[in-house]
């Protein structure tokens, strides 16, 4: 029997962009299988407006977004997740605790937009790159069922196609 709701979590240092913006691309599709959701080492206590507003451009309305620490996803009433994938770029050396449930993991490497000190329009392009390729990968991922997901050749899977710019 299928598991009823497949459990995605989305982890980088400040949970203000990428896990953001990925989070809020997931759950837009509304597929009744998969549930995601985001949190950050450091978080920065407010979702960055570029990622709203990137997420406005691909018409997904950005509801209940918030900037979060991971520590709520260890506490003994969290959601146990399935699967945690680290947005953060190779730069970042952040080691992630051990998720209750031991979910599997993948990394998808993504250059974080907010630490963009660029002018206000290549910020916004940062972010629209940012995005498209966290759709891509994501896309990418949710072409498994949930049956498939639970198999560590589909996460070779996946984690392969993070690596290509899909």
């Amino acid at each position: 029997m299928p598991k009823p709701c497949y459990n995605i979590l989305f982890v980088c240092n400040g949970n203000s962009a990428r896990s953001i913006i990925a989070e809020a691309y997931v759950n837009s599709r509304k597929l009744p299988h998969l549930r995601a959701f985001s949190a950050g080492a450091i978080p920065r206590g407010a979702v960055d407006p570029c990622a709203l507003e990137v997420l406005r451009d691909a018409d997904i309305v950005p509801e209940n977004l918030r900037s979060k620490s991971w520590d709520e996803f260890l506490a003994p009433d969290a959601p146990l997740m399935d699967l945690v994938i680290n947005l953060c770029d190779e730069a970042t050396k952040e080691d992630c605790p051990i998720w209750p449930g031991k979910p599997m993991t993948a990394r998808w490497e993504t250059t974080d937009p907010a630490a963009t000190k660029d002018s206000d329009r290549e910020r916004r392009a940062t972010f629209a790159a940012v995005f498209a390729q966290i759709k891509r990968r994501a896309d990418h991922l949710l072409h498994f069922d949930t049956d498939q997901l639970d198999n560590l050749s589909t996460l070779s899977l996946v984690n392969q196609a993070s690596g290509a710019d899909l």
